[in-house]
């Protein structure tokens, strides 16, 4: 059974920093990404990234969120500086074996099949 976990959300300042974590058991992923989605809005990709190592971000978290992975324990990192108040969402972990998503797509939720419950990330002002 493949199972997907977050951990790490709270609720911070803005200008703080937050990191969240995400655990795979089950099954291996080569393409993990972070989406959120705030309430009343749509589900968005926020952070991506293939089994090659290559990143991509959403252009409203470029330069404040860093994506990682680590192969071997396979899990997936979000670090998270200098939030805002619109940061505040829930977030989720999101992943598939396949070991390169084109870069089209790739913050496309419809791109990943296997998703985790979510963490709440909340940032007051």
């Amino acid at each position: 059974q493949i199972q997907v976990m977050e951990s790490g959300g709270g609720s911070v300042q803005a200008g703080g920093s937050l990191r969240l974590s995400c655990g795979v058991s089950g099954d291996r992923f080569f393409s993990m990404a972070w989406f959120r989605q705030a309430p009343g809005k749509e589900r968005e990709g926020v952070a991506c990234i293939n089994g090659d190592g290559d990143t991509g971000y959403a252009d409203s978290v470029k330069d404040r969120f860093t994506i990682s992975k680590d192969h071997a324990e396979n899990r997936l990192y979000l670090q998270m500086s200098s939030l805002k108040p619109e940061d505040t969402a829930m977030y989720y972990c999101a992943g598939r074996r396949l070991y390169r998503i084109n870069k089209n797509s790739w913050l496309s939720s419809s791109e990943y099949r296997y998703w985790g419950q979510g963490t709440q990330v909340t940032v007051s002002s």
